[in-house]
């Protein structure tokens, strides 16, 4: 927008405000109010925008049920593990899968893939 086209737009501004019977504040306040109004509807937390941010928000929730269950998961585990009174089977298992521990009267079969 070249300096002509700005001035032109100004007077034009102006001429409308006149025409309106207002003077520059009144012009100036209306023009507040549309910048406002504007921006509710299509800012970035307007209404055009709203759509988009439930979507996210239940994208976010989908992934936190997720991460909650692998969270109660890992305590129940770890409840499992505690030292004080662990659970035999859990103990038991993680023998067998990280030590390759068995006991004497078992015989291991291994699978061909």
């Amino acid at each position: 927008m070249s300096k002509c086209d700005s001035v032109g737009f100004v007077t034009k501004f102006r001429d409308i405000i006149e025409g309106i019977g207002g003077s520059r504040t009144e012009g100036y306040a209306l023009l507040g109010l549309l910048l406002m109004g504007g921006l509710a509807v299509a800012g970035p937390s307007g209404l055009l925008a709203w759509s988009e941010n439930l979507s996210l928000r239940d994208q976010r929730q989908a992934q936190l049920s997720v991460l909650v269950e692998e969270r109660d998961a890992l305590k129940n585990r770890v409840a499992l593990l505690n030292p004080d009174h662990a659970d035999p089977d859990m103990v038991g298992e993680l023998l067998r899968s990280q030590m390759n521990v068995v006991h004497p009267d078992e015989v291991v079969v291994q699978l061909e893939d």
